[in-house]
């Protein structure tokens, strides 16, 4: 008897990823579930009544390059080689760049979204064009679209996300890899409690979850979900800049770290 198809999942404490653990599992999925916070995710993993042989959970900080990668390389020897890799885990702080702290913000926001996306997918990739199957995930947000005052460290590194997931796509293509980008718009985490603006389309991550869930199955390229919000995105994106500019005077800004 094969075993379980396996999904490996960072950021997996809280928010998205927790509830994508959650959807994989109903699904019969075996889990690799990766976190900084590993009590965390153990206590949930437990009281959910999974058998102990359907889930691992792995520590690892993708802020740091080796952190991850050792993450994926455990998974691969315990677990096997994943059949979905989802790089979910991210950070999202508000920035002002006159501000010298705040240029922290920015480098750990980037090595968090950007370099640890990639960290992610390096450990599964070659394995995974060899066995001539897999999905990589790679979790955008519709703050890649356009840039939003004092959301620059986020905006531009989850623009970053969607051009390096073409990028990659491009390069998998006829391996038998497939890469596919997922563009969330307001989900209810952590992640976007403190926000000080309003959050039109606002979605549980349970929610979230299951479309996602199919998107995935389906290997679709790229997704804004909800899809109401990509229709607002893509109106975004045809302002011109005056009127855009206009529109987001006065809009309340992304909380700084301090």
């Amino acid at each position: 008897m094969s075993a379980a198809p396996l999904v490996f999942i960072t950021g997996a404490s809280s928010g998205i990823g927790q509830a994508l653990a959650g959807r994989y599992a109903a699904a019969g999925w075996r889990l690799a579930l990766v976190a900084r916070r590993t009590e965390l995710v153990e206590a949930w993993a437990r009281a959910q009544g999974w058998a102990g042989d359907r889930w691992r959970v792995y520590a690892a900080d993708v802020q740091v390059i080796d952190s991850i990668v050792a993450a994926g390389q455990r998974c691969i020897a315990e677990q096997g080689l994943p059949d979905v890799v989802i790089a979910n885990a991210g950070i999202s702080v508000g920035i002002d760049t006159a501000e010298r702290e705040d240029l922290e913000v920015l480098r750990e926001t980037l090595a968090t979204n950007n370099i640890g996306l990639a960290a992610t997918f390096h450990p599964f990739l070659k394995a995974m064009r060899e066995r001539r199957r897999g999905t990589l995930v790679g979790i955008a947000s519709v703050a890649a679209i356009r840039g939003l005052p004092g959301h620059g460290a986020y905006c531009a590194s989850k623009a970053g996300v969607v051009a390096y997931c073409e990028s990659l796509r491009g390069e998998c293509r006829g391996t038998g890899v497939q890469v596919v980008t997922v563009v969330p718009g307001y989900i209810a985490t952590p992640l976007t409690a403190g926000n000080r603006y309003p959050m039109p389309f606002l979605m549980q991550p349970e929610e979230f979850a299951e479309r996602a869930f199919r998107t995935i199955e389906a290997g679709t390229s790229y997704r804004v979900i909800p899809w109401q919000m990509g229709v607002v995105a893509k109106l975004m994106r045809l302002l011109p800049n005056a009127l855009f500019d206009r529109l987001l005077a006065g809009r309340g800004r992304k909380q700084r770290r301090t």
